[in-house]
């Protein structure tokens, strides 16, 4: 059983629901610690369950029959993630990936019990709503990078973005990790991040990427 106190944290819905159905839903949650790079959905799971971060980031991915990758969205302590218990969801016909960046301690809400409940608890399933909207609308800017946007720009948003994940304008990762968050070939990124450190918007060694010139770099993403 997981605390109360804990899950009162994690989903804001929590101080709406009634005594029962708060013992019904720690009675279905586990709590559970995942490495860096350890699958947490995916590769056959249909319904994990519903995700809540509590510390750590995880990476939600599509991943093709060929194995290339392409990021959708990440979630940070204190995020949710709908998608792992797609069962709960109509008319989902994509397999979504989750996997953890670092290490990362997550609540999992037994879908059965979560659908069960948010049926007769309206602010428990507009949270799901609203979650899944955000997570759609996500997806979609993905979508949008994808046909509309250029290489060069999409590699400048990634960038700051992971610094801002990082929270360093060190980016300590390979070029293929960044043409799997991209959905592109290694050699794509590498000719582009050439160019960049031409420029002197970063510099690339093998331990990573760094940030030189935001100003400019940010003018790309723009």
């Amino acid at each position: 059983m997981t605390s109360e106190k804990l899950l009162s944290e994690v989903y804001p819905f929590w101080g709406k629901l009634t005594p029962p159905q708060k013992a019904e839903i720690s009675a279905n949650t586990v709590l559970r610690t995942f490495e860096s790079g350890d699958i947490v959905h995916g590769g056959g799971q249909e319904c994990t369950g519903v995700l809540g971060v509590i510390s750590g980031r995880l990476r939600t991915f599509m991943l093709s029959e060929e194995g290339k990758e392409i990021t959708l969205f990440r979630l940070v302590e204190g995020d949710t993630c709908m998608l792992s218990a797609s069962c709960m969801i109509k008319n989902i016909s994509f397999d979504v990936h989750v996997s953890a960046e670092t290490k990362t301690e997550l609540t999992i809400i037994n879908p059965a019990t979560y659908d069960r409940i948010a049926k007769k608890n309206p602010p428990m399933e507009a949270f799901m709503n609203e979650i899944i909207s955000m997570r759609f609308s996500e997806v979609m800017w993905i979508v949008e990078q994808l046909l509309f946007m250029k290489m060069d720009k999409r590699i400048a948003i990634f960038l700051l973005e992971q610094s801002a994940l990082e929270e360093s304008d060190k980016i300590t990762l390979t070029h293929e990790q960044i043409a799997g968050h991209l959905g592109t070939a290694r050699e794509v990124i590498s000719r582009i991040l050439k160019y960049m450190s031409s420029e002197g918007y970063i510099s690339v060694s093998r331990k990573g990427i760094t940030i030189l010139n935001r100003k400019e770099l940010t003018k790309m993403a723009e």
